[in-house]
């Protein structure tokens, strides 16, 4: 990046960072979120716990600067630097959870590195790095050289530095790091391991940006879906294949490995056991900096994993073509909703009616009122001498369900859908309007079934009036599919 003034301009105006450090209220910030979210490597917090923490924070300086100092609640503070004219704090909800969750972003933390690094250091050491330098530019050297010769020739020198010194240790010459190449080489651990977890925000940010982008694609897409994937997947594969993608997979597999884990583990422990190390008097994670990474590591993975699950809810979505109308609302819905995002209305956007109590006074309830009695009269009953057919009461209509379900299953045996149409056509209707709407009961109880409400159908059947004559009838309704 050039650093001409347009640029700086440009960063001073719209970055994060900047605006942090260009803030009336930096220190509370800085010093808060440093306390909160990267001393403790936390995640995510919670909107209750980290404006309780943050309440916690404004009483103390209350109590040392005055009421005025910050007058606005905490939680006020936290919807303000996670505006999008600040940038500071990322707001959002859990699937599944009606509660706001904040993070850090990448911006805020690396504005946080930069404000600890303006503390002057009692130690300043210059050897590790040094040595660090030689030994990548050798990494690079050696990497890169495609000569076999060479290659051996060099391992050759490798094997034969590492006889010698093997020689020197039984012979008595053991040579030990003093205290101060130990306290060079701890204090360029410590802060290549701090740098290690911002960049693993960085990382998840990059992925959670992809993932957005896929959101908004979806949302306003109206092609194919093919077109749509390619698109999609076309980004997905680039930041996979990236330099950062790929440096950020060979780090993965390298901590997933149980063996250096382990041994990460066990270096750790002999590290900070030595006196040299003892004194500089490292923060106590540091024993547990490894599971740290993975913890952060995890977060990145979940925001490539919720990518994976946006395309398979996409790919999975059947109402796409049965159910379009419906489809064509909710998109239109979310059109408006993202064309609203950048600038939201001043106004009231929804009202809701304020909840309250119904309050009914003991004295306003009613009196008991007895019932009436009724009067029965008494009539003697007499035996009727009128002759009627009791066939009338066994000439009900029942449709055999049962019937009915086998026909579906049997149809579907070929096909993976069938309508209500071609059954009737396969199977006519020997119960009229009675056995229509059995199959209507079946397709919402015992089976899968979709109505395509702009398909109508007619479905005829022949119904048997009182001259016995058979008569033509036809009902028209939207077509119903059953499916398997």
């Amino acid at each position: 990046m050039t650093l001409d003034f347009a640029a700086l301009d440009a960063l001073r105006t719209h970055h994060p960072a900047w605006r942090l450090l260009r803030s009336d209220h930096a220190p509370l910030v800085a010093s808060f979120l440093h306390r909160v979210f990267v001393a403790p490597n936390v995640r995510v917090m919670a909107a209750a716990d980290l404006a309780e923490a943050l309440e916690d924070e404004l009483y103390a300086l209350r109590l040392r600067l005055g009421d005025a100092a910050f007058p606005k609640p905490a939680l006020d503070y936290l919807n303000d630097w996670a505006a999008p004219d600040k940038g500071w704090l990322r707001k959002f909800y859990k699937p599944g959870t009606d509660e706001a969750q904040f993070d850090l972003t990448p911006a805020t933390e690396k504005a946080i590195a930069w404000l600890a690094q303006l503390s002057e250091r009692q130690f300043v050491g210059t050897e590790s790095r040094l040595l660090t330098l030689f030994d990548l530019l050798k990494q690079m050297s050696e990497g890169s050289e495609a000569d076999p010769a060479r290659r051996i020739a060099e391992l050759h020198k490798k094997r034969d530095d590492i006889d010698a010194e093997i020689a020197r240790v039984f012979a008595g010459d053991v040579p030990l790091l003093d205290d101060t190449a130990l306290k060079d080489r701890f204090q360029q651990f410590m802060l290549g391991a701090r740098e290690l977890l911002a960049d693993f925000r960085e990382v998840e940010h990059n992925f959670r940006r992809l993932d957005r982008r896929v959101r908004e694609r979806i949302a306003l897409w109206e092609g194919s879906k093919g077109a749509l994937l390619e698109e999609i997947l076309g980004d997905r594969d680039a930041i996979a294949d990236s330099d950062q993608g790929k440096s950020f997979r060979a780090f993965w597999d390298f901590l997933l490995s149980s063996r250096r884990q382990e041994e990460l583990t066990e270096l750790l422990d002999r590290v900070l056991a030595l006196p040299a190390v003892a004194s500089l008097q490292p923060d106590a994670r540091t024993s547990r900096v490894h599971y740290d990474w993975l913890e952060a590591g995890e977060h990145t993975q979940r925001t490539v994993a919720a990518l994976s699950q946006q395309l398979r809810r996409f790919l999975d979505d059947q109402a796409w073509l049965e159910n379009r109308r419906i489809m064509d609302i909710l998109h239109g819905i979310e059109s408006k909703a993202l064309a609203l995002r950048e600038a939201p209305p001043t106004g009231p956007v929804m009202e809701m009616a304020e909840s309250g109590a119904d309050i009914e006074l003991a004295m306003e309830r009613p009196l008991f009122t007895p019932a009436m009695k009724p009067v029965i009269a008494s009539l003697a009953l007499l035996a009727g001498d009128e002759d009627i057919d009791p066939q009338a009461l066994f000439d009900q209509v029942v449709v055999d369900k049962a019937r009915l379900t086998r026909h579906i299953r049997h149809a579907l045996q070929d096909k993976a859908q069938i309508t209500l149409l071609e059954l009737v056509a396969a199977q006519p209707l020997q119960q009229g309007l009675a056995e229509l709407v059995a199959y209507l009961q079946l397709g919402s109880d015992a089976f899968s079934a979709v109505v395509d409400e702009n398909t109508p159908e007619v479905i005829h059947w022949l119904a048997r009036v009182a001259s016995g004559e058979p008569v033509s009838r036809c009902a028209r309704l939207p077509r119903v599919i059953f499916m398997r």
